[in-house]
């Protein structure tokens, strides 16, 4: 018998034995036993005993000691609800026709207020709203109208950066640091010394001329006549320049347009004349120049 005795031990031991009402605690039960030896756990229902209530309960786990033996252990989480000193009964590990039990215990489970038993029985409260916490709103609304504030920002400022970086890399014409007037004298030059209209090139001769004419309308008054139809150039023009130069100019404008999408066939006449035409426009709204010494008179090109 004592050799049997060495050769099983049982042990059970608990976390805590002192409990608030309701709350929990483990029960371990070990068994430690020779590798020859077989041992089987009790099985627990849903209680441990009487008001002590089995909540959770962990798998049995096999460990081999260092000196051979083999231990078992399982872990059992216990609550109650009942304000009590509890006898824990001793647990039975059986083995072969041999049972052993463990110790003793004792837990004891408190109540942490007192009932009033005197007072009657009254209804469950209703349930009440928490307050709207207005600030907290208040604060998310702020944080995100910062973030889209911000998030502008930012993207009006990329556009910035971009158009500066963009404007520095972008090389100056050299036309627009000259006066307007004269790089569109030079270019008319250049197109009477060509004459390509002689060659039949009508189309590409109103289009040169025009062209000139609208870029130095854009750079003088400021309207960007390249990207306007003849009419509403005419429309922008006829307020800055007298009715007789207007004329003139709607001429010119009015029969380059019947070039290029009428087909119109012109005259030497025809051409001559709104080579002369473009020369008097710019001429007569070139800026006014300093006063010349006395006996010097500019040259007017003459066609």
């Amino acid at each position: 018998m004592l050799n049997l005795l060495l050769a099983i031990v049982v042990s059970a031991s608990i976390d805590s034995t002192t409990l608030m009402i309701g709350d929990q605690t483990d029960l371990h039960l070990q068994v430690t036993m020779a590798p020859e030896e077989k041992a089987t756990l009790p099985v627990f229902g849903n209680a441990l005993q009487e008001d002590i209530e089995i909540v959770n309960r962990s798998a049995i786990d096999t460990t081999t000691l260092s000196d051979g033996r083999i231990q078992l252990q399982q872990a059992l989480t216990i609550t109650s609800f009942r304000d009590s000193l509890f006898a824990i009964n001793p647990i039975p590990v059986v083995s072969g026709e041999d049972t052993f039990w463990t110790e003793n215990m004792a837990l004891n489970v408190v109540q942490p207020f007192e009932v009033d038993t005197t007072l009657a029985i009254t209804d469950i409260k209703d349930i009440e709203k928490a307050p709207i916490w207005w600030w907290g709103i208040i604060r998310w609304i702020l944080l995100v109208i910062l973030l889209i504030g911000l998030a502008v920002g930012g993207y009006y400022l990329w556009r910035w950066w971009q158009s500066r970086k963009r404007d520095e890399e972008e090389p100056i014409n050299p036309e627009l640091l000259r006066p307007a007037d004269e790089v569109a004298l030079e270019k008319l030059d250049a197109i009477k010394a060509q004459k390509i209209w002689k060659d039949g090139k009508v189309k590409e001769y109103q289009t040169d001329l025009t062209d000139v004419v609208r870029e130095y309308i854009g750079r003088r008054f400021g309207v960007q006549s390249t990207e306007k139809t003849s009419n509403e150039t005419l429309h922008a023009m006829k307020p800055l320049i007298d009715k007789d130069l207007f004329g003139r100019l709607s001429k010119m404008l009015q029969l380059a347009d019947l070039v290029k999408f009428a087909k119109w066939h012109t005259t030497p006449d025809e051409n001559e004349q709104a080579l002369t035409t473009a020369y008097d426009f710019v001429n007569e709204t070139r800026p006014t120049p300093d006063p010349s010494p006395e006996g010097e008179e500019e040259e007017t090109p003459q066609v």
